[in-house]
């Protein structure tokens, strides 16, 4: 087998990893550059290899950086088949039409405004052909091995980090050399998912560094949301909560609503303004045996949030000039309904602005993280007068710390470890980490990099 990074080098994000023995061609992940514009260009890009030579992808998760590739990739010839555990197919039937809603809503705007550089502003892909890009889906089990090409078998292990994420185990059935990708790596101890399962073998690891250089902070993340929200109530301010619509919507939807009930912060109205992660809550209550939370809490959540849907409704709220509490996405403030509300409520120094994990270099998020005292959003500049805050330590990535434990935990001696899915110093300082620990060998690869399995 001979593998290539054709994404997921040098940056964390648009994870794309292609496998190749001398009759096919699988590739595993397939995600969507975002951050930065040099990355997203790459999303415009010919592809690196023909879409229609590729028999398989494998899906580590459902996150967009991950999967969201996948309609571009059908448009352009891919006719294989898309494998993945069954709560991420189901999750991407919400993620996928979403984006491409989102792409032709950002061009229709654009257009309308003109404040894009291109004329007409078109999206890389329609609504239309993330619903065409389904058909090609078949969902597995954890744990059962599957042949996806003659001469090949995968397995899925639980990864935590999100509902469905999971590692992939690729083998050479003639000679059993087994590569396994790790996709996003969990959380030890997580609000709502379980920890990882342990790997026990592997010829060679492509291993995350998300937070290959950094911890998570000690402190109590209850008491922090709770200090905000009360503080920013007491002012008479709205607290809108930027959240990825898979994981971090339903992770702090849960917390509001135990901090209230526990009575740490005011009885508020709290809104989801999301369509995308409304339909993800909903998925993520019937899953509810795949993470911690019960049925009872996820009803919890469920019960007393109020979903906005419509466009009027998500108009309306925009409107809203007493103490409540938004939860929108995107995660990363790169796109969404959130933008209108940021527009909204930055300028007022009584809101506050909470964001719940990694910012991407180059995001909405990550600017106003770092203390920008203004960002561009709809091609105009808004001022930043909001508190703004980062829960870091409810992000849904182990860092550098969990993950080497992680690692420990199995019967793991692999022959070399491919560092990904990190910015270049992450990556880098998790390689050293990793040799110093366990002495194995590390190394990070450049972008369209081959190497031999």
């Amino acid at each position: 087998m001979q593998l290539q990074f054709l994404g997921g080098a040098g940056t964390v994000t648009g994870s794309r990893y292609l496998l190749s023995t001398d009759k096919h061609k699988i590739l595993v992940d397939c995600g969507l550059y975002q951050g930065v514009k040099t990355l997203r260009r790459r999303n415009w890009a010919r592809f690196p290899v023909e879409p229609a030579s590729l028999d398989a992808v494998i899906l580590t998760h459902a996150h967009i950086d991950h999967s969201g590739y996948l309609p571009a990739l059908v448009k352009q010839g891919f006719r294989g088949r898309v494998y993945c555990t069954k709560a991420t197919h189901q999750l991407s039937r919400v993620l996928l039409p979403d984006a491409g809603h989102l792409q032709e809503e950002d061009a229709r705007y654009a257009n309308r405004k003109k404040f894009s550089r291109h004329h007409p502003a078109e999206p890389l892909f329609t609504e239309a052909d993330a619903w065409e890009a389904l058909k090609y889906f078949e969902a597995m089990p954890f744990q059962i091995p599957f042949e996806p090409v003659p001469g090949l078998r995968v397995r899925y292990t639980p990864a935590g980090h999100i509902l469905g994420s999971a590692c992939v185990h690729v083998t050479a059935i003639e000679d059993e050399r087994t590569v396994v990708f790790s996709g996003d790596v969990g959380r030890q101890v997580d609000l709502l998912m379980r920890p990882p399962e342990p790997i026990d073998h592997a010829d060679i690891l492509v291993c995350e560094s998300t937070y290959g250089d950094r911890l998570h902070a000690d402190e109590d993340p209850e008491a922090t949301l709770a200090d905000i929200v009360s503080r920013t109530a007491g002012r008479g301010g709205i607290v809108l909560i930027p959240a990825f619509a898979v994981g971090r919507a339903q992770a702090m939807l849960y917390l509001i609503h135990k901090l209230m009930g526990e009575g740490r912060i005011p009885q508020l109205p709290v809104y989801l303004n999301s369509p995308m992660a409304i339909k993800a809550t909903e998925i993520f209550c019937h899953y509810h045996k795949e993470h911690r939370l019960t049925a009872e809490q996820c009803a919890l959540i469920d019960d007393q949030t109020t979903y906005v849907r419509t466009v009027d409704e998500s108009i309306d709220l925009n409107s809203k000039r007493f103490p409540c509490v938004i939860v929108s996405a995107s995660g990363m403030a790169s796109g969404g309904r959130v933008l209108h509300h940021l527009k909204t409520l930055l300028p007022n120094p009584r809101n506050s602005v909470v964001f719940a994990g990694f910012q991407a270099p180059g995001t909405r998020g990550d600017a106003l993280v770092n203390g920008a005292d203004r960002v561009k959003i709809h091609g105009e500049y808004w001022p930043v007068k909001a508190e703004v805050f980062n829960l870091d330590t409810l992000s849904a990535h182990g860092d550098y710390q969990e993950i080497l434990d992680w690692l420990g935990q199995g019967n793991l001696a692999p022959e070399r470890v491919y560092i990904t899915h990190g910015e270049p110093l992450a990556s880098d300082v998790m390689r050293k980490r990793i040799e110093e620990r366990f002495s194995w060998e590390a190394e990070v690869p450049d972008l369209y990099e081959t190497v031999n399995i």
